[in-house]
């Protein structure tokens, strides 16, 4: 997935204004406008679309971690890192939203897509561990409309 479908989907989540969006990004010490981050929002084929920086997504998704759970002066900041890849991304997502692998299974199944635990604990090892499995498009595609299925109930 790209960035800026992981953002329009985190935005739609949360129901977060362009503003929001900034803000968050300043929780992380990163200024971007509410300007800028529109034309992020925008459809690939829409006027005034700009792909969404690995670096930008890694201060938003930083500064979600910081809108959810606060900020510890104990602990260090975690990283910007400047390549993101779903699994970095699934990684954060779950820190943001406190997590745990049956959480994301649970998440998962509610968006009709069935995974294990072993296959949830590959996507989370370190790259380069003979069990390390890279998160494809479909797992974080499906986490994270089961995550806004759980964040936005559909009202009856």
């Amino acid at each position: 997935m790209t960035n800026n479908d992981v953002l329009r989907s985190v935005r739609y989540m949360l129901d977060l204004s362009d503003a929001s969006v900034s803000g968050i990004l300043a929780l992380a010490d990163c200024e971007v406008n509410a300007a800028e981050v529109h034309s992020f929002l925008k459809k690939e084929d829409e006027a005034g679309y700009r792909p969404c920086p690995d670096v930008i997504m890694g201060y938003f998704l930083n500064g979600l971690i910081y809108q959810r759970r606060g900020k510890s002066e104990d602990a260090p900041a975690p990283t910007i890192e400047r390549k993101m890849n779903n699994n970095i991304m699934l990684k954060k997502l779950r820190i943001a939203f406190d997590l745990k692998s049956d959480d994301i299974i649970e998440l998962l199944k509610r968006a009709d897509f069935a995974v294990g635990q072993s296959e949830i604990g590959a996507i989370f090892r370190k790259p380069g561990h003979k069990n390390y499995r890279e998160c494809g498009d479909q797992i974080l595609r499906n986490f994270l409309k089961g995550l806004t299925m759980k964040m936005r109930p559909v009202k009856k």
